[in-house]
């Protein structure tokens, strides 16, 4: 029984053991390279093959939150004490708001390119 002065609305189980998680934070991370089905990313960490993540891209003026899966991760450069690593996205079923903001924002660019 819990005692009277626990607030909680559902009781917590205790775990006699190991029970595993994990937790998603989100870590900076730089775009090289985006296109509508996928962006590459440079970190300072390693992203596994085939794991799924959500990122948050800041386009222009626009923020917004994508699921991509890791199609490829390696070692680019090592700095006196860091490792970079460069990684490929692939969008997993973007919503058609997210598509089109990406869209939207590879043509601002392009576009600005022309203009220079």
């Amino acid at each position: 029984m819990a005692p009277a002065d626990d607030k909680r609305d559902t009781q917590r189980l205790q775990i006699l053991g190991e029970l595993h998680g994990e937790v998603m934070v989100f870590q900076p991370m730089a775009i090289k390279e985006i296109s509508p089905g996928g962006v590459q990313v440079e970190t300072g960490f390693p992203l596994h093959l085939d794991s799924l993540h959500d990122f948050r891209l800041t386009l222009g003026d626009r923020s917004l939150v994508v699921k991509g899966r890791v199609v490829h991760c390696s070692i680019t450069d090592v700095e006196q004490e860091q490792v970079v690593y460069l990684s490929g996205i692939e969008f997993v079923e973007p919503a058609d708001r997210v598509s089109t903001a990406i869209t939207d924002f590879i043509d601002a660019v392009t576009t600005g390119r022309r203009a220079e």
